[in-house]
């Protein structure tokens, strides 16, 4: 059947002043279009002169005021909008699109990923469900990440906020495995077992959380100790599920990590997946940034045994550099994951043919019906950049950090406090005996983070604080390490003179050190 043609089909057009006044569509287009691209290029200018910029600074009581105003009853010109925007707004955001922003793991974003999402903006499509191609867009990155990761055809994928929803989803859909699909209807009791999971103490907290909010408790998320090199212990693992059997609970989930939250550290994944297969349990894998190594030739042996794992969530937000948010979660049988969340119900009943055909539909492997367009910006990144560009961004972030790691032992006043295993340095400034070396490096820390130069964060790494830096940022080069480094060095040495280490309290110390550059000098 031919397409009906626009022209035969012309859609009415407002026929009163009245009808016009009603819609939120312009009534100038050319004005509107006219401060669209100037609010284009304002946005472009900010990502190709970033470096020019502080990478953080505190906004100011008088700014944060702005935000305390009544609701607005009158309408404001567009361009009287932008300009609150561009002085209020942009210059005082965390800074993860500077190159210079190193404190959590952040992607920077892209033009190319920018644009994509303005489109689907622009479209508005709801992807909770229906005839459209839209979901077909998602469905493609789908089958691009089961061939990424060597998962099956009927594995299914669902994007979502970020790896804490997907750790959410794919462990419903272990509790579902374990279970059966009785406890969608009766709850916990249903099963008549106590579940108990397992992840070491070097997950991210929102297992524990999802724990939680699954109605399993997050007393029953056994926190297995790490080894040597900040993994988790395969021996102390093997113990707490014996142990819990022979107290009668019901071991149903690993989660190990593939680049943990402190320190980058990937868990011994094939031994992860043996002990999972003996034990009968779920193999889940938190790969927040560190599954998306996969793309890197060099990166990529180290995470081999993840195409064993039953699920996958990680966030193309982090290691891809899409624009938040895109998170996504893979389920190797997607059979059980429809079977976890799918609800029949009268308003999203199927046809074979028109608008509600399509089925299943994304809603079926989730919690939301109402879903933005997250795929289009994640497909303009993958068809733009392609993946052996996009592996080779990643394996230089990579390169950067051992590039750190290499400064941090050529430099007597500095330490390195963990091995680095991919992006993340963990390390401290060397302080006196008798000084709070914790105290000092926190101060330091926050006189790097409003200088503007760098921002790195803070963890702790057997009992000592740490500076620590991950390298996610494409834009980040070997002149913002060393110029994080310089900086480190010298508030090392004000800090230590301050006194700040022989017992000063960190509130309210004076870090006006006069260090703001720009970050590549």
């Amino acid at each position: 059947m031919p397409e009906p043609s626009q022209a035969n089909h012309p859609a009415a057009e407002p026929d009163s002043a009245a009808d016009a006044a009603a819609t939120l569509d312009p009534q100038d287009w050319q004005a509107l279009r006219v401060q669209a691209h100037r609010m284009l290029d304002d946005i472009l200018d900010y990502q190709q002169h970033i470096r020019q910029r502080p990478v953080w600074q505190p906004a100011p009581a008088a700014v944060r005021d702005t935000f305390q105003q009544a609701l607005p009853r009158q309408p404001q010109a567009l361009s009287a909008v932008h300009e609150d925007f561009m002085q209020d707004i942009l210059p005082y955001a965390i800074g993860n699109a500077h190159p210079g922003f190193m404190g959590w793991v952040h992607g920077a974003g892209t033009p190319v990923g920018m644009l994509g999402e303005m489109l689907a903006a622009g479209l508005n499509a709801n992807l909770g469900g229906r005839a459209q191609v839209p979901i077909a867009v998602e469905r493609q990155v789908t089958h691009w990440m089961r061939e990424l990761f060597g998962f099956p055809e009927n594995a299914s994928g669902l994007f979502v906020t970020g790896t804490s929803m997907a750790n959410l989803l794919a462990l419903l859909v272990a509790r579902t495995q374990a279970l059966g699909t009785d406890t969608r209807r009766q709850g916990l009791l249903a099963g008549g077992e106590q579940l108990v999971a397992y992840a070491s103490a070097g997950a991210h907290k929102c297992i524990y959380k999802a724990m939680d909010v699954a109605g399993i408790g997050g007393e029953f998320l056994r926190t297995i100790p790490l080894d040597g090199n900040f993994r988790i212990d395969l021996a102390a693992l093997e113990q707490a599920i014996a142990e819990d059997r022979a107290a009668g609970l019901k071991p149903f989930m690993i989660a190990g990590t593939a680049g943990s939250v402190d320190v980058g550290a990937i868990d011994p994944l094939p031994q992860l997946a043996d002990l999972a297969q003996r034990e009968g349990l779920w193999f889940h894998i938190d790969g927040a940034f560190g599954a998306l190594g996969m793309l890197a030739p060099d990166i990529a042996p180290r995470l081999a045994g993840i195409e064993r794992a039953d699920s996958i969530a990680f966030d193309f937000h982090k290691w891809l550099q899409v624009p938040y948010d895109a998170g996504f979660v893979l389920v190797r049988d997607g059979n059980l994951h429809f079977d976890s969340f799918a609800l029949p119900v009268a308003y999203l009943s199927r046809d074979m043919r028109g608008m509600a055909a399509g089925s299943p539909w994304p809603c079926d492997f989730g919690l939301d019906l109402s879903r933005s367009f997250k795929a289009l910006k994640t497909w303009f990144t993958i068809k733009v950049y392609g993946t052996e560009r996009l592996g080779r961004m990643i394996s230089a972030t990579c390169e950067l950090a051992r590039y750190l790691a290499r400064r941090v032992a050529d430099a007597p006043q500095l330490e390195l406090l963990a091995p680095v295993e991919l992006n993340i340095v963990c390390f401290r400034y060397r302080c006196p005996a008798g000084s709070n070396a914790d105290l000092v490096n926190a101060a330091i820390v926050v006189a790097l983070q409003e200088s503007g130069i760098a921002a790195p964060s803070t963890t702790t790494i057997a009992g000592h604080l740490a500076i620590r830096v991950a390298i996610v940022n494409h834009r980040t080069q070997r002149p913002d390490i060393d110029a994080l480094l310089r900086a480190t060095l010298e508030l090392g040495e004000k800090t230590l003179a301050s006194g700040v280490g022989q017992g000063a309290s960190l509130n309210g110390f004076g870090f006006g050190f006069g260090l703001r550059q720009d970050a590549a000098e």
